[in-house]
């Protein structure tokens, strides 16, 4: 990570406490650690992306009509 960029982080006490604990118990920094945790957060963020970008053409459906076509059809 020779060009990695340096921020500052407050976690809560608790949760920097279990933070050590995992990084001493893994034999991995809590720099890596955090690096992980963001990066899959923000790869969920893509897939979500993705996901909304495929289904934008995709009709909307009004709450309001099907729930009343639900009641005209007795499955309400």
């Amino acid at each position: 990570m020779s060009d990695a960029k340096r921020a500052t982080v407050y976690f809560e006490p608790e949760i920097h406490r279990a933070l050590r604990l995992k990084a001493a118990a893994s034999d991995r920094s809590i720099s890596d650690m955090v690096n992980d945790a963001v990066k899959l957060t923000l790869a969920e963020d893509a897939e979500d992306l993705e996901a909304f970008e495929a289904r934008k053409r995709e009709p909307n459906l009004d709450f309001e009509k099907f729930v009343k076509a639900l009641r005209r059809r007795g499955k309400l």
